[in-house]
């Protein structure tokens, strides 16, 4: 079942790791994880299905930190 999500007016984008289990059984052998989100996962039977399904994975993780008054980390690149 699809939810209508809320479009946020801010864009972010987000790292993502695929990982690939090809002798996995059953039909999902795409997983998919968001490293500065942890728990925000998602699979797929193929590459693309599991990349779409991770993207909503990551708004209804947001929507679930809204709902909670918690407030979204930044990811920020830092040079030393």
């Amino acid at each position: 079942m699809k939810r209508n999500h809320r479009k946020s007016s801010k864009s972010c984008v987000y790292e993502v790791v695929v990982t690939h289990w090809p002798k996995t059984p059953g039909p999902y052998k795409y997983a998919v994880e968001v490293p500065a989100l942890p728990g925000c996962v998602s699979d797929g039977r193929t590459r693309e299905e599991a990349l779409e399904n991770i993207k909503e994975a990551i708004q209804l993780y947001l929507e679930s930190l809204d709902e909670k008054g918690i407030k979204q980390r930044d990811l920020v690149e830092v040079s030393v």
